[in-house]
């Protein structure tokens, strides 16, 4: 009796452990904590990343490198939105003291998960305070490692 090893297909259910890096560093590492579990397709890593994967037998580790803008786009200025503060509270972000640079979590749409948005800078105006976030993925624009260890394949 042979036996096969499986690989990569679009929509394969994956047991994997992965690492994201960009010139600033590693920003997702599964490496030192349990593997994470995905199904393709579903958008739980970029159409680009997914695409590196297809075709890669389960136990390959291996790291591959995507150009700048590959994996996660071009950053947009179409992502960054001035929100006022209120607007935050309403959406159960804590009424805190921010400085540039800190990442805020808002819930996503139907509650299930969470998006994070770089505060970009502050207002003060005679409607209240406001903030400047940015939504682009935190490696948007940038060349990104992806290493990767395909752990199971079904």
């Amino acid at each position: 009796m042979t036996s096969t090893v499986a690989s990569v297909l679009p929509g394969s259910f994956l047991t994997l452990h992965y690492r994201l890096s960009g010139p600033a560093g590693v920003v997702v590492n599964t490496f030192e904590g349990s593997p994470a579990t995905l199904t393709l397709g579903t958008g739980q890593l970029s159409p680009a990343l997914e695409a590196t994967l297809i075709g890669l037998p389960e136990g390959t580790h291996t790291t591959l490198e995507l150009p700048a803008g590959a994996a996660f786009g071009e950053r947009s200025t179409d992502m960054q939105q001035w929100l006022a503060r209120q607007e935050l509270i309403d959406m159960g972000v804590e009424d805190e003291q921010y400085a540039v640079g800190d990442v805020l979590h808002f819930p996503t749409p139907d509650g299930q998960g969470q998006f994070g948005g770089v505060i970009l800078d502050f207002r003060t105006g005679a409607k209240g305070d406001a903030v400047k976030l940015d939504f682009n993925h935190p490696l948007a624009g940038q060349p990104v490692s992806f290493e990767v260890q395909v752990i199971g394949v079904l």
